[in-house]
């Protein structure tokens, strides 16, 4: 199957609420349409994670961030148009996007992804991804494919082919706050 027919495959599972396990431009993910609260709900119960500890969103395009929050800051594009690892930016003022995604200070976390999978994907949805690592809570990120808990697999609605084959590992992406005074705060280097 070729990467644009899988992808066509996937967009109405995510759009019915499923919950995918894909490669990202880090680790392999566990997903789902960031938009679908309870598709997220799911996604929480099926990783037993907390619901107060939050998941990084996967966007597609930093020029429409202000779709999901109030102010970009300036400061933020430079770092996403220059940073060479992965780099996830933890927004002040969420808006757009159901309460299970937005942490308890109005804050989410938004990596823009250039990842051919991931990126034609989110275009094809025209809505973000819910991305957080495919493992269960607790347990260490699989390094490939063959890693991830088959109990995990079993637990979800499709699991992606392209680049199940790759056995090479990326590091998780690197987590930046940015302050109102413009200060950087790394919560993960």
């Amino acid at each position: 199957m070729s990467f644009k027919e899988e992808i066509s495959k996937i967009v109405p599972i995510l759009k019915e609420g499923g919950i995918i396990i894909y490669p990202t431009d880090t680790v392999w993910g566990i997903g789902c349409l960031a938009t679908d609260q309870k598709a997220v709900d799911r996604l929480f119960s099926i990783k037993k994670r907390a619901p107060q500890k939050k998941m990084v969103l996967l966007w597609n395009n930093a020029e429409t961030l202000s779709h999901f929050v109030e102010r970009v800051p300036p400061k933020a594009n430079n770092l996403i148009e220059f940073h060479k690892r992965p780099l996830t930016i933890v927004y002040e003022n969420a808006i757009n996007l159901p309460n299970n995604v937005i942490s308890a200070d109005g804050s989410v976390a938004i990596r823009i992804i250039k990842e051919d999978f991931c990126k034609t994907l989110i275009e094809q949805l025209g809505a973000p991804l819910v991305s957080s690592s495919a493992n269960f809570s607790n347990e260490p990120p699989p390094r490939t494919f063959d890693e991830i808990n088959p109990e995990l697999l079993a637990l979800v609605d499709y699991v992606v082919h392209h680049r199940r084959d790759d056995d090479q590992w990326e590091e998780p992406s690197t987590i930046v706050k940015i302050t109102d005074d413009k200060e950087l705060i790394f919560i993960r280097n």
